[in-house]
């Protein structure tokens, strides 16, 4: 189906496409067919509002609720107008934190500090955060405020972060494709320059799981593995290398990681 305001083909002189789009894993629910997907926050835009909402009401109340002074007349210094008044020198005209009591000698200096609802507005700040974050696919836990500050476990951070793994897999399978077609474009590049390249065969796209896994360390231990003669070097290198027989069969195939 041709899309409006897009070419159906455009002869570049390569076998395979020079570019790779890349798009979120979201469906496109503002243009019907468009290539081009759409951002996670699309489908959020009311949670954002919601955000800065809740973020503007936190400061408001922090800065309505700041300590106020109220002070007699006879606490302030006095000067002559021009037309020989007297009047009071304020402290100044962008202070709201410092006020005169007219006509008042009784309690000279008097403090009024009212109760914070800052609970309440952070409550309120946190949940917005938690909507914002589930609907963009995120997880609850991804902007939240209070789960941060300690070590995680790799399985504490699989299990309260399914929601965020979940979607990091779907945009990993979205991704390879672009990723494919980028590598067999830059190495037709490189032939149509002069440059002498094997044929990259199969090409494969591995990702690390080093946000949830410490990858290096368990590279070390099927490394030690391998020496105790527990691993066979096939083994290990279908595991990290993407090696399907782990010899000269994978030597045509490009892994890109």
């Amino acid at each position: 189906m041709a899309v409006p305001g897009i070419a159906g083909d455009v002869a570049t002189g390569c076998v395979g496409p020079t570019f790779g789009i890349v798009r979120p894993a979201v469906p496109n629910t503002r243009v019907d067919f468009s290539p081009y997907g759409q951002s996670v926050f699309a489908d959020a835009v009311d949670a954002v509002q919601s955000v800065d909402l809740a973020y503007d009401a936190l400061i408001n109340e922090v800065d309505a609720g700041k300590m106020r002074v109220f002070l007699s007349d006879v606490m302030f210094d006095q000067e002559r107008t021009a037309d020989g008044r007297r009047v009071p020198i304020p402290f100044g005209k962008g202070d709201c934190t410092v006020f005169r009591k007219v006509m008042s000698t009784e309690d000279t200096i008097q403090e009024f500090a009212p109760a914070l609802r800052t609970e309440a507005q952070g409550k309120a700040f946190r949940l917005a955060l938690q909507v914002l974050g589930d609907l963009c696919g995120l997880g609850t836990n991804y902007f939240d405020l209070d789960n941060v500050g300690y070590v995680k476990m790799a399985t504490e951070v699989s299990s309260n972060n399914s929601a965020l793994m979940r979607n990091i897999r779907r945009n990993e399978n979205s991704l390879q494709g672009a990723l494919v077609d980028v590598s067999r474009a830059v190495m037709a590049c490189e032939r149509r320059m002069g440059k002498s390249l094997l044929e990259e065969g199969d090409v494969s796209v591995i990702y690390d799981d080093s946000v949830v896994q410490d990858t290096a360390s368990e590279k070390q231990q099927d490394m030690a593995e391998v020496a105790a003669g527990l691993m066979t070097r096939e083994e290990y290198r279908a595991r990290w290398y993407g090696d399907a027989a782990g010899g000269s069969d994978a030597a045509g195939a490009l892994q890109v990681w």
